[in-house]
């Protein structure tokens, strides 16, 4: 059933290099981008998730809103990083009553926070998995689970995320003058921007987002993900490297970086970083497909979606597929929209896409999701 126009929310992206913003129409022919907008960020305005210039951040959400004449002030924004955990534990069963008041007690064993310091939330998910999904950092041998006894557990999807950075980004748009209705977490974002933009979706695949500042990895099996991970890999590496070596501004090393290089010097060093920093972000992607191999054994990914603004770093995608051995498909969350093309050029949302998938998920949600 289409959203009803009230019950829409406009799709905020908080990176920590830009900010993505989209609005969708839900009609009844289907899904009609309205709006789409990015902004950049200066550097250091966010860092790791965490807000450092509330003012230079509010002042760029306010000046996407007016340059798209966009009156909706109810949005769905997300975090991601180390202060989110998504995990998936597997509980004896019960009620969901009951569950509701026990939830606290049975996430704290999972959590490396202090549970007062965090947002929980979880759902019920079906339980034709067996196995315990895995966080980052948790010690892999102690947790290959043997297979669970159908009959007594019940798989749980649990979500906490730290309250400061929550309330950071609630107070920014208060701030701004928006009202939050949703926040999500990014990997979940990408998922529903994954499912909305494949026609036919079983199996199982995982979603790699290479963005400024972080790596994050979602695996997914009949539409629920099964593993999440992020990990401190993205285009910024590059971006401080090229400032390094060649001595110049963070503007300038972000041109350079976009293939702005005028010397065959500029080239050569561009090169040579690519070539060092490249293959962790593939070592990294890896280590998680090995891990996620070693405790769903029974599980093969039968492709890779690569989205984030890092993605296509020259020699990423190819070297990610000699490596994996997989096919390796960038994700591109406007395919099954109706785009107006006397007020989008389709080359350009072509080459934004990888950079919208977040915003584009979170466009998705409406009022009273939970």
């Amino acid at each position: 059933m289409p959203t009803s126009p009230k019950n829409q929310l406009v799709g905020l992206d908080i990176g920590s290099h830009s900010i993505k913003l989209v609005e969708i129409d839900d009609s009844k022919k289907g899904m009609i981008l309205k709006n789409f907008g990015i902004i950049g960020l200066p550097q250091n305005a966010i860092i790791e998730g965490s807000i450092k210039e509330m003012e230079i951040v509010s002042s760029a959400i306010k000046n996407l809103y007016q340059n798209l004449k966009i009156k909706n002030k109810n949005v769905a924004t997300s975090i991601s990083g180390y202060s989110v955990i998504v995990k998936k534990i597997s509980i004896n069963k019960r009620e969901e009553t009951e569950l509701e008041s026990s939830i606290q007690e049975e996430a704290e064993q999972y959590i490396p926070f202090d549970i007062s310091d965090v947002n929980l939330d979880y759902e019920i998910l079906g339980n034709d998995i067996d196995e315990t999904a895995l966080d980052e950092g948790a010690d892999e041998d102690q947790n290959k689970e043997k297979p669970k006894e159908e009959s007594g557990l019940m798989d749980v999807m649990l979500v906490a995320a730290k309250k400061d950075i929550v309330e950071d980004y609630v107070s920014l748009l208060h701030l701004t003058g928006l009202n939050p209705v949703v926040m999500d977490v990014d990997a979940f974002a990408l998922q529903n921007a994954f499912e909305t933009s494949i026609d036919k979706i079983s199996g199982c695949y995982a979603i790699v987002n290479v963005g400024a500042e972080e790596l994050g990895i979602n695996t997914i099996k009949d539409g629920v993900s099964i593993f999440t991970r992020d990990s401190s890999y993205g285009g910024v590496q590059i971006t401080e490297e090229i400032m390094s070596k060649l001595d110049v501004s963070h503007e300038e090393a972000e041109k350079i970086k976009l293939g702005g290089t005028k010397t065959d010097e500029e080239k050569g060093v561009l090169e040579d970083i690519f070539t060092s920093v490249v293959p962790g972000w593939v070592q990294e992607i890896k280590r998680a497909l090995d891990f996620l191999a070693s405790t769903y054994p029974e599980e093969t990914i039968e492709k890779l979606y690569v989205s984030g603004g890092s993605c296509r770093m020259p020699g990423f995608q190819k070297y990610l597929e000699l490596e994996t051995d997989m096919p390796i498909v960038e994700l591109n969350p406007f395919a099954n929209f109706r785009i107006n093309e006397k007020i989008f050029d389709p080359r350009y949302l072509s080459y934004m896409a990888p950079q919208a998938a977040v915003a584009v998920g979170l466009a998705l949600r409406s009022i009273g999701d939970k």
